[in-house]
């Protein structure tokens, strides 16, 4: 049963809450937020709504930039990160107009809300249930310059194996190159600081599954989250990334998800379990298919396969996120999939194998992304593969059973690849946009109002000197 208005004033009696904040979503994927004192919060702010000025979050302009946020009550959370006792929420946008208030089309919650609607009106799911796996790296501290002068990033990690020789916080316990999985105590020096993660995380309504640092030997760690409804997991994606960050800020770190922070090292990615359910019943599982997979399910994943590419756009937003996409690290890079095979843009894990549980994972997407964009463009392409039946074994995706990086090069170039930069998978998103744009869930001006904004990071970015080149080029 949801929250009412008076839960909510309850809640702020009793925990003695001063202020109220509200924490919208930009297009980029940020927290952005306001706040009102406490005994603002009335009957009028759920009707009504708060105002605020909507062209200032990135989006494509429309013929009304004022707009009113009305907050989710179900979301309602004690914010431990301030000092002042406050209360949390997020919320929904929509547009001030006659005779009421409409959903703003670009909001990235109200996209959300519409793929789930519209796959309802397919008759093909009633449900999407998705998991996330979260990937991040913890520093102690990092330092970053980019100026006419000069451009240039340090990072400090005292479990890396570059801070034996440190006096900096050296406990003698550094960790090799990549072996970071799983690794103990006292080398695992962010156990702690992981557990107040996911117990904070829990207090936010998140699930957590469990937490382990990941390959990455300079402070790679993951939390993966319980399988839930793709709006919740959605918000709660928002929620993570910044308890995540908050918590490592409190503990006298720094927490990251981009994508490619070291080179050489394991790149951060967001692997993204999902599944469908019909009227309660798996509409994935099918006991006489590859994996034990429904046709739905390889329809589903055929569609995946098909946009792929463009996918990445929306997935993979960052120039960043290209500097992960290379072989060798655990990150796919071509098209296809297989069964337990980590090499595969589509992996079936071969431990779920309950029907229930029968699932297959997109494992490109990384936490750049804004998540409501991504969840609900992932769920397109794969309601897209569904309405045409495209098999991905008919079209050569596989089955990859082996892994694709040990292919000869000749043999590599005769698989479709994912982009190799962000300006080919905009490119890629220019040309294949059709399945987004199906049932009005993603707004062409959103569409362009996103390629425009990422070329231009693109071509600022490409402009600047790397310190690489210094290397490369600088004697001849």
């Amino acid at each position: 049963m949801g929250k009412t208005l008076q839960d909510i004033l309850q809640m702020i009696e009793q925990n003695g809450i001063r202020m109220v904040d509200f924490k919208l979503t930009d297009i980029d994927g940020r927290w952005r937020h306001l706040s009102i004192p406490a005994e603002r919060l009335s009957e009028d702010t759920m009707t009504q709504g708060i105002g605020f000025d909507g062209s200032n979050y990135g989006y494509a302009p429309v013929e009304n930039s004022d707009m009113v946020f009305t907050p989710v009550l179900d979301s309602a959370v004690i914010d431990t990160y301030a000092d002042i006792p406050t209360l949390s929420m997020i919320g929904d946008v929509k547009i001030i107009d006659l005779p009421k208030n409409r959903p703003f089309d670009q909001y990235p919650r109200n996209v959300a809300i519409r793929a789930l609607d519209y796959m309802k009106e397919l008759g093909i799911a009633d449900q999407m249930l998705i998991g996330p796996e979260y990937e991040f790296y913890i520093f102690d501290n990092v330092r970053y310059n980019v100026t006419t002068q000069e451009s240039s990033f340090s990072i400090h990690t005292r479990q890396a194996d570059w801070a034996a020789g440190s006096d900096n916080n050296n406990n003698g316990y550094q960790l090799s190159h990549a072996a970071g999985y799983h690794t103990c105590l006292p080398m695992d020096v962010c156990n702690d600081l992981r557990s107040r993660m996911c117990m904070s995380m829990n207090e936010w309504g998140i699930d957590v599954k469990y937490h382990h640092p990941e390959v990455g030997g300079c402070g790679q760690m993951e939390i993966e989250v319980e399988l839930g409804d793709m709006l919740k997991l959605a918000d709660d994606t928002m929620a993570a990334k910044y308890i995540i960050k908050n918590e490592a800020v409190k503990d006298g770190r720094t927490a990251t998800f981009m994508p490619k922070p070291l080179a050489g090292e394991a790149g951060n990615g967001m692997h993204v379990h999902m599944l469908l359910f019909k009227n309660g019943e798996p509409v994935f599982y099918g006991p006489d298919g590859y994996g034990q997979l429904s046709d739905q399910a390889m329809w589903f994943i055929g569609g995946l396969l098909t946009h792929a590419r463009s996918l990445c756009a929306i997935t993979n937003p960052s120039t960043n996120s290209y500097k992960r996409l290379v072989p060798g690290f655990e990150a796919p890079v071509t098209i296809g999939y297989a069964m337990a095979n980590r090499s595969a843009v589509v992996r079936i894990p071969a431990y779920a194998k309950t029907p229930d549980k029968k699932r297959f994972e997109l494992r490109n997407p990384d936490a750049t992304c804004n998540p409501y964009y991504a969840y609900a463009a992932i769920l397109m392409a794969g309601l897209d593969g569904i309405n045409k039946k495209i098999d991905p074994h008919a079209c050569g995706w596989g089955p990859y059973d082996f892994n694709l990086f040990d292919l000869s090069p000749e043999e590599q170039a005769k698989i479709t690849g994912l982009p190799k930069t962000l300006s080919e998978a905009l490119d890629a998103l220019e040309q294949d946009h059709d399945y987004l744009t199906a049932g009005g869930v993603f707004p062409e001006r959103l569409l362009r109002q996103h390629i425009a904004r990422k070329r231009k990071d693109d071509e600022a970015l490409s402009r600047l000197p790397h310190p690489g080149e210094f290397a490369k080029y600088y004697d001849l």
